[in-house]
C-alpha cells in the first residue's frame, strides 16, 4: 500500500447509501490487493464483511460516531490479533499497520470527498484508531487527526 495513488481507488456505495446520507452511523470498509496494490472502498449504513479476507485480516474499519458531548468522530479499527498470532507476528502486523494507517485514512477520505461537500465541518472532525490485540502493548488508540489532511494524498503522519 505504502503510498496512495488516487487511481489506484475503486469506490463502492452499498445501497441505500448515497454521498449525503448516511452521516453518524455512516460505514466504510477499506481492504486492498497486495500484488496489484488496490485500495477498495465500500461505504454505507453496514460494513461490506464479503470483502474481508477473515484470514489475513488486514482491512481497516471505520465509522463516524458520536462521543459523549454530541460531536461526530472518525472512529476506525484495525484488527491486530486475536490471539491466533505469535507475539512476533502480532508486532509485525502492528508495525505494518501503523505505517500504512495514512495510505488508508488517504484512501476513506479521499474516496468520500464529496460527503464532505454536504458536511464541510467534518473536515476538522477528529480520527481515532483502535487497534484491536490480545497483547497489551499493540491494544491501544491512536489519534491521526482529520480528514482535512488526508484530502492532500501527499501528506503522511
Amino acid at each position: 500500500m505504502s503510498v496512495f495513488n488516487q487511481q489506484k481507488l475503486s469506490i463502492k456505495l452499498i445501497p441505500p447509501a448515497t454521498f449525503d446520507k448516511p452521516v453518524e452511523g455512516r460505514k466504510y470498509t477499506l481492504t486492498h490487493s497486495d500484488k496489484t496494490a488496490e485500495l477498495f472502498l465500500d461505504i454505507g449504513y453496514v460494513y461490506n464483511y464479503k470483502s474481508i479476507n477473515f484470514r489475513m485480516r488486514d482491512e481497516i474499519l471505520a465509522e463516524w460516531k458520536k462521543d459523549s458531548l454530541g460531536s461526530l468522530n472518525l472512529i476506525g479499527k484495525a484488527y491486530v490479533d486475536g490471539g491466533e498470532f505469535n507475539p512476533k507476528v502480532a508486532d509485525t502486523r502492528f508495525k505494518i499497520f501503523k505505517k500504512e494507517m495514512a495510505t488508508a485514512l488517504n484512501g476513506i477520505v479521499y474516496g468520500d470527498r464529496q460527503f464532505y461537500v454536504h458536511y464541510p465541518f467534518l473536515l476538522d472532525a477528529p480520527i481515532f484508531i483502535h487497534y484491536s490485540s490480545i497483547y497489551p502493548q499493540y491494544r491501544q488508540v491512536a489519534f491521526y487527526g482529520t480528514p482535512r489532511q488526508y484530502l492532500n494524498p501527499t501528506v503522511t503522519i
